[in-house]
């Protein structure tokens, strides 16, 4: 969160790329950036600009009916209010003529999870004389890093997830030699079980998906359409969670409920040899000092898949940035398909990487790990990741 403690350190980066400041827009929740730079809690309901500049304190522009939003604004930084949209514009412009400043705007919206700012105030920034320009490199070095705290805390929740999934995979095998197979929903509940025991939190899921269920990247278990996990059948167990106030650790598990047929162990292996094609580049870049950005990744994992055949089954990105607040983060994505994503992977930075194939009506697999950029390493968790499929 912006504080004067972590401010010169903001207006530090600032100035490196010769930028007068950066501008802040919230309007009921639509820039999960700026509210949790600023720490603001509920609902904005009115428009709130904050301009922090490279020199000097920060000022907020907030409505007069809604001064709660700002209960964690420092007093020593000025808020100057409107009530009017003359005012606000009057009092905007003030801040911002003739000055090159950044927001989350991601030309021709090529990094979704970037491009926050509608484009109505973008018109109203420009008309106000100020020239835009994106704010992805702060977000990536301000909003998506994690403390070292964090990182213990990912690398603590990413062990326990591992356990977890190897647990259940085990008892979906007992089961089935029991003769009383379980549901796929059966087994999303001992999931979050076992979440409970381990103090672990999560917003919603975890995905347990059989044979051809799991060839829907988005599928959701349900006792009211349950699915036996039974011999034969292969197993995809996709969990998140997250210490509370911690970092989320993100995997996939992929089991096979008996000996696999050589189809199987064909999509498994071109599966797994994309996310470690990734992880190499990554891991060799960045020992290297050599810049690399996550598309680069995601066309080393892609070319695996597709020099397999099975290029046109991988409907997805190969990773996602994980941020200190959210699963699914706004740091740069391990991405070159879905959109256009050329961030630099700074230290401080995590993602995961999980490529993946997917057959409709027979099969999908997806093997997921996550790792994070440290100063001239790369850090992959859990600490043992799959190399073969789980036989039970």
């Amino acid at each position: 969160m912006l504080s004067p403690d972590t401010l010169p350190a903001v207006q530090r980066l600032l100035r490196d790329a010769d930028l007068d400041g950066w501008l802040l827009y919230d309007f009921r929740g639509t820039n999960a950036i700026a509210q949790g730079l600023l720490g603001f809690q509920g609902m904005v309901t009115r428009r709130i600009f904050a301009f922090i500049p490279r020199d000097g304190l920060p000022v907020g522009i907030a409505h007069a009916i809604e001064p709660g939003p700002w209960a964690r604004w420092p007093t020593a930084w000025p808020v100057r209010t409107y009530s009017g949209w003359r005012a606000l514009e009057s009092e905007l412009a003030a801040l911002i003529r003739d000055k090159r400043v950044a927001m989350e705007y991601s030309a021709g919206d090529a990094i979704p999870y970037l491009d926050r700012i509608p484009a109505g105030v973008l018109e109203m920034v420009r008309a106000s004389g100020a020239t835009v320009v994106t704010s992805g490199e702060l977000v990536s070095r301000v909003y998506a890093t994690w403390s070292p705290a964090q990182l213990a805390s990912h690398q603590r929740a990413a062990e326990q997830l591992a356990a977890i999934a190897h647990d259940t995979m085990a008892h979906a095998g007992a089961m089935i030699m029991t003769g009383t197979p379980a549901a796929e929903h059966e087994l999303q509940a001992r999931i979050l079980d076992a979440f409970a025991r381990a103090g672990l939190e999560t917003d919603h899921g975890p995905d347990c998906a059989a044979s051809e269920n799991a060839a829907n990247p988005h599928y959701a278990p349900s006792a009211a359409a349950p699915r036996l996990v039974q011999r034969g059948d292969t197993l995809l167990i996709d969990l998140w969670a997250r210490e509370r106030n911690g970092v989320y650790a993100d995997q996939t598990w992929m089991a096979s409920m008996g000996p696999p047929s050589d189809r199987v162990l064909t999509v498994w292996k071109a599966v797994r040899d994309a996310r470690d094609a990734a992880l190499t580049l990554l891991t060799e870049r960045i020992a290297a000092g050599t810049p690399v950005c996550g598309g680069e990744a995601d066309d080393a994992a892609r070319a695996v898949i597709a020099s397999r055949g099975f290029g046109p089954n991988f409907w997805h990105r190969t990773g996602h940035s994980i941020d200190a607040r959210e699963l699914h983060g706004s740091g740069p994505q391990i991405d070159n398909l879905e959109s256009r994503d050329d961030r630099l992977l700074i230290p401080g930075i995590g993602f995961s990487i999980e490529p993946g194939i997917y057959l409709p009506g027979e099969l999908g697999v997806r093997s997921e790990v996550n790792a994070f950029v440290g100063e001239d390493a790369l850090l992959v968790t859990p600490g043992v990741v799959q190399r073969d499929l789980f036989v039970v």
